[in-house]
């Protein structure tokens, strides 16, 4: 099984949607997603703009991804199909977007559900709860170590 992290691609809107439908925790429809602004036209801007995605790949096959917003200094996304978690790869992805963002910013930030298992996840990467948020969601921030 060969793994690769690479930047994304136009060519890999429609992967990152149909990964961003098939996670079990935190699932949000394409008409959800349409909803909150993230269409495959927005995702395509974005790409355009900046490298600002990342792929992961099993055997050429895309299996996760990572986003980052520049501007805002935050962890976008973050997702792995079920059927490939725990093999390194989210780990690699987070590696990724947070190197970027901190290219660019001294604290990086993301937000998810408290009571999922992201946020686990999140703190084992060294991420730190700094604000409980309505509907049950917690803000993490990480900062750059300059050691």
């Amino acid at each position: 099984m060969e793994k690769t992290i690479r930047l994304a691609d136009l060519s890999d809107i429609d992967a990152i949607f149909n990964i961003r439908t098939s996670v079990q925790e935190n699932h949000l429809s394409h008409d959800q997603l349409a909803e909150m602004g993230i269409t495959p036209e927005a995702i395509q801007q974005a790409i355009l703009e900046t490298p600002c995605a990342w792929v992961a790949e099993v055997d050429g096959v895309p299996v996760g991804f990572s986003m980052a917003d520049i501007e805002d200094g935050c962890v976008f996304a973050a997702f792995v199909l079920p059927e490939f978690e725990g093999r390194g790869l989210g780990r690699s992805l987070m590696d990724r977007a947070e190197t970027f963002l901190f290219q660019h910013h001294q604290t990086i930030w993301l937000e998810t559900a408290e009571a999922s298992r992201a946020s686990g996840f999140y703190r084992k990467l060294g991420w730190k709860p700094v604000q409980h948020l309505p509907e049950g969601d917690i803000r993490f921030e990480k900062c750059l170590d300059r050691h």
